[in-house]
């Protein structure tokens, strides 16, 4: 349960977005953004913002002086209070768009994690992380280049899928029978 004073906060990022999307239709800054879709057994992870109506990756803006991948493994901790090392990051997607009236370049990196890590969200910026099926991540209100990611993965896994008969597993299996 949230207090007063985190309420006072989400109040004043929706504020504080809502002047920053006239100040990008104004002036159309580029912007260059980096999340990080973490994977569990088939599962990715989906944060909430309080002043968007859509889900997304935990990340954010890129720093002057700051690489992608940098932003990443800074955004993680920030947002869901998760330590990872950079070089464990993979960039699946590159993209440049239109988003909210302004140019955006966004990086998107993607984790495979053993465990499902400890998470906590501050109630301020973040309101919910949750993790989902493919299948019901795409049944949200997405970032759209987030959306590429998720099918993506999706068609990546059915390929590879024991029961494809292209994928490798398959035919290792031809190769090697049981019996």
């Amino acid at each position: 349960m949230g207090t007063m004073l985190d309420a006072c906060f989400r109040l004043a990022y929706r504020f504080a977005y809502q002047g920053a999307r006239v100040y990008w239709h104004v002036f159309r800054p580029q912007n260059h953004g980096a999340l990080v879709a973490l994977w569990h057994q088939g599962s990715v992870l989906l944060v909430k913002n309080s002043y968007v109506d859509y889900f997304s990756l935990p990340g954010g803006n890129v720093r002057k002086a700051e690489s992608a991948v940098d932003t990443a493994v800074r955004e993680l901790k920030e947002e869901i209070n998760l330590t990872v090392d950079g070089a464990q990051l993979r960039t699946v997607l590159d993209h440049n768009h239109e988003w909210q009236g302004r140019p955006d370049h966004v990086v998107i990196f993607e984790l495979d994690v053993d465990q499902r890590p400890q998470l906590a969200v501050d109630n301020r910026e973040v309101v919910s992380a949750e993790w989902l099926s493919p299948q019901d991540a795409l049944a949200r209100n997405l970032f759209p280049p987030l959306r590429l990611v998720i099918e993506n993965r999706m068609s990546l896994d059915s390929r590879m899928s024991p029961e494809n008969p292209n994928s490798p597993e398959h035919r290792r299996s031809l190769d090697n029978p049981v019996g």
